[in-house]
């Protein structure tokens, strides 16, 4: 079975083509490319150089958010023309439960962020057996609290935790780690590992499926309050 795995929820970007559990291609780079001029070629030359057509894809795989608002339109955008396009499955994966698997070895909880502005952040929290905090938009000062209490050291990464490393070492001391840069991208291969453990839905279920941002928009936001201002 040949997967294309497709990660644009944030700055970076991740393609991957993974072929009966193996890594056949795969791409990872942050480099000041839109994701609307550079995911679509990646693919293209991913399967040129795997000599894979499109119509050989079983399943796609997509990093569903949160994470930034373009970045994740695009990404879920694409993998939903191609797999209406091919008549493949579609299957959603948290962009932050992708960007944990970086760190799964780690003996302790992990902590994928993602910046959000305003002391804001997208995370999670994972434990080795179960998710300890679910996907959501949250004050870093919440984040850092939820961490304190449990006592057990924590891996923060992403390429946006350096934003928030002397608040998270205050905060913290020595029950935080730090991923080293090596592991702060995320990566479609982990992305299409995670996809691989669902249940494949049907082609119709492309229509429906939509981006998890966690969070509305702000402009919306704005307009809900000024319309309680108004009542």
């Amino acid at each position: 079975m040949i997967w294309l795995g497709i990660e644009t929820a944030n700055a970076p970007l991740s393609i991957a083509l993974v072929q009966g559990g193996k890594i056949v291609a795969e791409v990872v780079q942050h480099i000041k490319v839109t994701h609307s001029a550079g995911a679509m070629p990646a693919i293209e030359e991913l399967c040129a150089k795997a000599s894979i057509k499109p119509a050989e894809i079983d399943a796609i795989a997509v990093s569903e958010g949160p994470g930034a608002y373009t970045g994740v339109r695009i990404g879920v955008t694409l993998a939903k023309t191609l797999a209406w396009t091919l008549q493949k499955p579609l299957v959603g994966v948290s962009s932050l439960q992708v960007l944990a698997m970086n760190g799964r070895l780690f003996n302790g909880v992990v902590c994928p962020l993602f910046d959000a502005r305003r002391q804001h952040v997208y995370a999670a929290i994972y434990g080795r057996q179960a998710t300890v905090l679910e996907d959501g938009h949250y004050a870093i000062a919440d984040i850092l609290e939820q961490v304190k209490q449990r006592g057990e050291q924590a891996l923060f990464i992403g390429e946006d935790v350096v934003l928030y490393k002397e608040q998270i070492e205050q905060a913290l001391g020595n029950q935080a780690v730090f991923a080293p840069f090596t592991l702060n991208l995320p990566r479609a291969s982990e992305l299409v590992a995670l996809a691989m453990d669902k249940e494949l839905p049907s082609i119709d279920a492309t229509h429906a499926f939509v981006p998890q941002y966690r969070r509305i928009a702000e402009a919306e936001a704005n307009w809900l309050q000024a319309q309680k201002e108004n009542n």
